[in-house]
């Protein structure tokens, strides 16, 4: 297990209220069934003002999220970064894993091949692992997609109405997430027809 000593203090629930999710913390690095005895990089998924009764959510680098009671004496806490702390062991890295969605025009078995070779060609030929793989088939169709208030469409144009991207193909949809509070409109994509007169 790989962790690097760092200097930190032991924050209490009123020092983490004054925090941000753009704060950098520390939290208990263990996960449900794997007790680990370090710390692992975290932020909080709100402000700290927002949460109520001493309970705080945060979110490791690792893709954890944890609840955390910084005044109970039983837990780890929250600790943040601080040269007149104390020595903490915090868990490091051990690289990327890479959630991608490749779009292979006419893609076939050579193609897919090329692709995973030429990586692991930059990374090492035990480093690159194909962990899960889907293919599926994408038609040849494009469409517009908007996203929308999730309370409805208020007007045609405007903040109500923001354009997100442009001749996507369907399959690729699903790989995307709408902003908070909208939703997503998919409709036949339709060329953009300049109807300006010209001399």
């Amino acid at each position: 297990m790989n962790t690097e000593k760092v200097t930190a203090r032991r924050l209490t629930a009123v020092e983490v209220a004054e925090l941000g999710p753009q704060d950098g913390i520390f939290v208990s690095a263990g996960t449900d069934g794997l007790p680990l005895d370090c710390y692992a990089p975290a932020f909080l998924t709100g402000p700290g003002k927002n949460f109520e009764g001493g309970s705080f959510v945060a979110r490791t680098a690792f893709g954890e999220e944890i609840h955390v009671l910084p005044d109970n004496a039983e837990e780890s806490g929250i600790w943040i970064a601080d040269k007149q702390g104390e020595e903490i062991e915090v868990l490091q890295s051990a690289g990327v894993l890479l959630n991608l969605a490749l779009f292979v025009p006419n893609g076939n078995k050579e193609s897919l091949e090329a692709l995973y070779s030429a990586a692991r060609d930059a990374f090492g030929v035990g480093i690159v692992q194909r962990w899960s793989e889907e293919v599926a088939e994408v038609p040849d169709v494009k469409v517009d997609l908007y996203e929308e208030p999730v309370r409805g469409r208020k007007s045609a144009n405007g903040q109500n109405r923001d354009r997100r991207a442009l001749d996507i193909y369907p399959t690729r949809v699903r790989f995307l997430e709408p902003s908070e509070g909208w939703k997503f409109i998919v409709e036949p994509h339709k060329e953009i027809v300049d109807d300006t007169p010209t001399i």
